[in-house]
């Protein structure tokens, strides 16, 4: 016999049991969006793999080593999308959604990256992306940080720290960067094998290292707020305001640099300790050259991301998972299986939101009630012989003490809609 086919490595299968908790913490999220007056996009998963390889930096980790990256059939190179900012811009700028208009759009859907798996970090991964174009002022900022605190107020989430700094214009990056080169080439004996790639292709990115080893060498950096432009300084100055007025706390980390090339100016990210090493559940910033790298007319940009995985392991417990059917019918035999489905066609027509599971596949009075039992459901609905010759259909209560009744089928529509 031959082996068993397992999933891929990092790429997990989500189960009933797992979907009714992702499900619900979609729509508080979806729903939390359009209240904001966002508007869902959605574009493929498999892209030109230049498209990343022009916004994300061709020096960083995911492109050099973590993309997922074959070639079709004419020979053209494609990626599994690993982010979706890139991905959204291209669909903006092809289907002429930035001409002279701002646009608040989110999606959401799967994204790859060959990583080592661990806990909070698999190869494919979920995320919902967040983005605002058209709009220059630190406001929007702080609009999509004010948008990301109402998620997780309606996830029940509290332990979460927001961390922001700001990486200045490309130009005073470019000078800091130089800078920075400088120091680090004068510690490189401190350096490990991975900031040593990166001194002279992606040295802030040795900022952002978790090496603890190395801890002392990044505190005594060069620190780029002192490098910034004046109106870098500005924008983030008053988006640091905008924030104390509306009261949201945050903590201003110079550290924090993203890892993807096309931020400018604001980077955030809210972070937590109780997912060990992966503690960024959301992060995004400010990209206001992407739009023009990609092929588009300059149009300033920000946006977040927030993973799905990660969320789900912190609001789990906070979930209120309202899936198990209201009502199961049990059918007493054969003859009664006609009757029973034109019932629950008719109840499904009259009540949309009734969740009504119907007794399939024959078996005893006894054996149907276990199956409803398990089902979770509230009520079961009896369509017995004698409520067969009279007309009428039995309720008998399943979650709570009380007396089995019988009524007029024409009543059962009223009794449900009081249950539900």
């Amino acid at each position: 016999m031959s082996k068993i086919i397992q999933a891929i490595r990092g790429m997990n299968d989500l189960t009933p049991d797992d979907t009714a908790a992702w499900q619900t913490l979609e729509n508080i999220v979806k729903h939390t969006l359009v209240a904001y007056g966002y508007q869902e996009l959605r574009f493929p998963i498999v892209e030109k793999t230049e498209l990343f390889a022009r916004s994300i930096g061709e020096v960083t980790d995911i492109v050099e080593k973590e993309m997922y990256t074959f070639e079709d059939r004419n020979g053209d190179s494609l990626t599994l999308r690993p982010e979706g900012t890139a991905g959204c811009v291209r669909a903006c700028i092809e289907n002429g959604l930035l001409h002279s208009q701002s646009q608040r759009l989110w999606y959401i859907g799967p994204m790859f990256r060959h990583e080592r798996p661990q806990k909070g970090r698999y190869r494919q991964f979920h995320q919902v992306g967040v983005e605002a174009f058209g709009i220059p002022g630190p406001d929007i900022d702080a609009e999509l940080i004010m948008l990301s605190a109402r998620i997780w107020k309606r996830l029940g989430l509290s332990e979460l720290e927001l961390q922001i700094n700001s990486l200045g214009s490309v130009e005073s990056r470019r000078a800091y960067r130089g800078v920075l080169v400088d120091y680090f080439a004068s510690h490189q004996s401190k350096l490990d094998e991975d900031s040593l790639r990166r001194l002279h292709s992606n040295p802030l990115r040795i900022l952002d290292s978790k090496n603890p080893d190395m801890g002392q060498v990044i505190e005594n950096a060069p620190k780029l707020h002192d490098h910034l432009d004046q109106e870098s300084i500005a924008h983030f100055t008053a988006l640091q305001s905008l924030l104390d007025q509306v009261g949201i706390a945050y903590r201003v980390n110079p550290r924090l640099v993203r890892g993807l090339d096309y931020y400018n100016k604001t980077v955030f990210e809210w972070v937590t300790t109780q997912l060990g090493a992966q503690g960024t559940v959301c992060a995004g910033g400010r990209y206001d050259g992407l739009v023009e790298q990609l092929g588009g007319k300059p149009v300033p940009a920000a946006g977040f991301a927030l993973g799905i995985e990660r969320l789900i392991e912190l609001a789990r417990n906070n979930l209120k998972l309202d899936v198990a059917p209201h009502a199961y019918l049990v059918m007493a035999s054969d003859a009664a299986v006609p009757q029973g489905l034109q019932i629950s066609e008719s109840l499904r027509e009259q009540m949309p939101d009734l969740r009504l599971l119907v007794h399939c596949g024959g078996g005893s009075f006894k054996s149907q009630f276990k199956r409803a039992d398990k089902s979770g459901a509230a009520v079961a609905l009896i369509l017995g012989d004698d409520e067969l010759a009279n007309n009428t259909i039995s309720v008998k209560y399943l979650r709570q003490e009380a007396s089995q009744q019988t009524f007029p089928r024409e009543e059962l529509t009223k009794f449900l809609r009081a249950l539900i």
